[in-house]
């Protein structure tokens, strides 16, 4: 450079005064020479020539408008001389105020001048003034102009060296226009800010719900902590109670009242071990949403788009959980037996002693109808009672009470004893009692602390092995109590459609019989030609006909209420990736049977519903209304659960199934 090639002796502060611009009176900025050899600084000279062109130093007038250009030479020496003056003053503070100058964007042209615009289709950074071209010449008018951008490089494609201003929705990775046609003709595709908006929608819907899911556990986990109070509470009142029994027979008795005791103490501290797990997991679960919401808020913060849409994110597996309150008390069976034990026997007893020796033998002969008060409370053991009589033991009928053996007694009735509860009388003993709300609820409860112990593996039976399949019912059961509404048979039947399976979309472990009207699973795969409609993931098959207008209804026979689904699904549903089952994406929905648990599932969303335990499933679609309906098909059609979605293109019947031996049959409707 010509700096390096000045003399160490001769200093350029001599050359102030010619390297001084004669209309700002100060160093030059952008020097340009004009043609009576003149020199200006850029935009000094521009904002002189208004009326007329003419020298302003000189006052040469010049017909047009002269062309400007750089005088790099005098550029340098202004540059050198302006370092070497602001040496002395700016000390560090020129080197600290380096790295801000990174940061500007310089126009491509001149390489001076900070960029005003980036033109995306010459994929380049211009200053105003060699930006004129793009704002006046006609030709320039479809160029595509953007604030100053410092990263075009990395919104370059590797393989078309085009701008990447697509973004692929199938592979979730940004593109140009040849990639489009290529690579991934085919794929849906969006701009990169609507692919931003969606995921930052998502996001924040997430984050919603991981708020709702942590107030849900913390409340509980408060609940549970009552519980454990209440609980201590509870066993220290009941062991009181039965303490005071002993005491009365204590030289008697010292090694019953330990036992017994120390079952209770048993009772307390599994009830305390269940507490402590359920506790333990909950606290996890809340730790686990909780990073999952700083991750959240982490993403959200990240400026850059290309890094903010190539990073993923997954809620925890604790947001599929529902928590919920365990009941644990100390109203087992062998605590109460126990305690009414501990009663019967000190009235029994305190009777005899009060009798002379010789008339003790004829009171244990004698019947027994006597009511034993414990805390207040006629207590009542139920009909497998035998009262308390010394020399033999107490026993207990096995098919009501887990214990010993009944030995032979008297043919007399039993007091009715049990602990805290009063016995309520049965008009129909003969006929079995009906399932209610509450052992449903109980049941549910069980299965809920089952998958919430050991919910670490997807789609597998959890807890007890399952047992075997269940006896074949009628198809007429009894309809659960809470199916309200229903509607006559007759009048579905008028929308009444004849389907078959399609098998060009059976998984090859889905066997296609009677007509292709029966679909079973085997364990052993089909000889399926190979074809993109072929589902290759799950084993699933659609049927022939897909339906975008009017109403149709169909029935469907199932051999099993377990690991069977239900549903429809449009036809560009994805057929061979990890999404491809039944309500594990936006293109269809389903009801589903999985471990006798009957979901409803929609774009990987579980609504879970009450099981009716259907044999044959009614299913109306109404796709002008946007609406499809499953009943419990028996007397009567009885709705269980309805889907509404708007109809983007026709939908088919879908069926899905897992378990060996497993089969569905397209009914005929009559």
């Amino acid at each position: 450079m010509m700096a390096d090639a000045v003399e160490p002796g001769f200093s350029l502060m001599s050359l102030e005064d010619e390297l001084t611009c004669s209309i700002c009176l100060s160093t030059f900025d952008c020097p340009v020479t004009i043609p009576c050899g003149h020199n200006f600084c850029q935009d000094c000279l521009l904002t002189s020539w208004k009326d007329s062109y003419s020298c302003p130093q000189c006052r040469t007038v010049f017909a047009t408008k002269p062309e400007l250009k750089k005088n790099t030479v005098l550029s340098t020496v202004v540059e050198t001389f302006n370092l070497r003056s602001s040496k002395s003053e700016a000390g560090l503070q020129g080197e600290e105020s380096q790295p801000e100058e990174k940061d500007v964007i310089r126009c491509d042209a001149c390489m001076e001048a900070e960029a005003s615009q980036t033109c995306l289709t010459c994929m380049a950074s211009y200053c105003e003034e060699h930006l004129r071209p793009h704002r006046e010449n006609p030709v320039f008018r479809l160029h595509q102009l953007t604030e100053p951008i410092g990263d075009l490089m990395d919104r370059i494609c590797p393989d078309h060296h085009k701008l990447m201003e697509l973004f692929c929705s199938q592979h979730e990775r940004p593109i140009c226009s040849l990639c489009l046609q290529q690579v991934h003709k085919g794929c849906s595709f969006t701009s990169p800010e609507d692919q931003r908006s969606l995921k930052e929608s998502d996001l924040r819907s997430k984050l919603g719900l991981l708020d709702g899911k942590i107030v849900k556990n913390e409340t509980i986990l408060s609940q549970m902590k009552d519980m454990q109070n209440k609980l201590k509470e509870s066993a220290t009142k009941k062991k009181r109670a039965v303490a005071s029994q002993y005491q009365y027979m204590r030289d008697l008795l010292s090694r019953e009242e330990l036992d017994t005791v120390n079952a209770m103490d048993q009772e307390v501290e599994s009830g305390q071990t269940k507490i402590r797990g359920l506790m333990a997991k909950f606290a996890e679960n809340i730790d686990n949403m909780n990073k999952a919401k700083e991750d959240i808020h982490s993403l959200l913060s990240q400026t850059q788009t290309m890094g903010f849409l190539q990073v993923s994110f997954n809620l925890p597996q604790a947001v599929n959980f529902d928590p919920y309150t365990p009941r644990i008390n100390l109203d087992s069976k062998k605590v109460l037996s126990s305690e009414a034990f501990a009663a019967a026997l000190k009235k029994h007893l305190t009777e005899i002693f009060k009798q002379p020796i010789e008339a003790r033998i004829p009171m244990l002969k004698a019947d027994i109808n006597t009511d034993i008060i414990a805390d207040g409370e006629k207590l009542d053991f139920g009909p497998g009672y035998i009262p308390f009589i010394p020399g033999n033991y107490m026993q207990f009928d096995p098919t009501l009470h887990s214990g010993p053996v009944r030995l032979p007694m008297p043919p007399n009735p039993a007091a009715q004893v049990k602990a805290g509860h009063k016995k309520k009388t049965q008009k129909n003993p003969k006929k079995p009692p009906q399932p209610t709300d509450n052992t449903t609820g109980k049941a549910n409860l069980a299965k809920s602390m089952e998958n919430l112990l050991g919910f670490g593996v997807k789609d597998k039976p959890r807890g007890c092995p399952p047992a075997a399949e269940p006896k074949e019912q009628p198809d007429n059961p009894d309809i659960p109590q809470e199916m309200s509404s229903s509607e006559k048979r007759s009048d579905l039947l008028k929308y009444g459609t004849v389907l078959t399976f399609d098998p060009r979309t059976a998984h090859k472990r889905i066997v296609l019989s009677d007509g292709f009207t029966k679909a079973s699973v085997s364990d052993d795969h089909v000889n399926y030609n190979d074809c993109p409609e072929r589902f290759a993931v799950c084993s699933q098959v659609l049927a022939t006909k897909g339906f975008s207008t009017g109403r149709h209804y169909w029935e469907v026979r199932l051999s099993s209420n377990n690991f069977i689904g239900i549903g429809l699904a449009y036809s560009s549903m994805d057929r061979k990736g990890p999404i491809s089952r039944l309500g594990r994406n936006p293109l269809s929905w389903c009801v589903e049977w999985f471990n006798v648990k009957l979901s409803a599932w929609h774009n990987s969303s579980e609504t879970v519903l009450p099981n009716p335990n259907p044999k044959r499933v009614g299913v109306l679609l109404d796709c002008e209304d946007g609406r499809v309906t499953f009943y419990n098909v028996a007397d009567r059609a009885y709705p269980f659960h309805s889907f509404e979605f708007p109809f983007t293109e026709a939908v088919y019947p879908a069926f899905w199934m897992f378990s060996s031996g497993s089969f569905i049959t397209l009914c005929k409707l009559q």
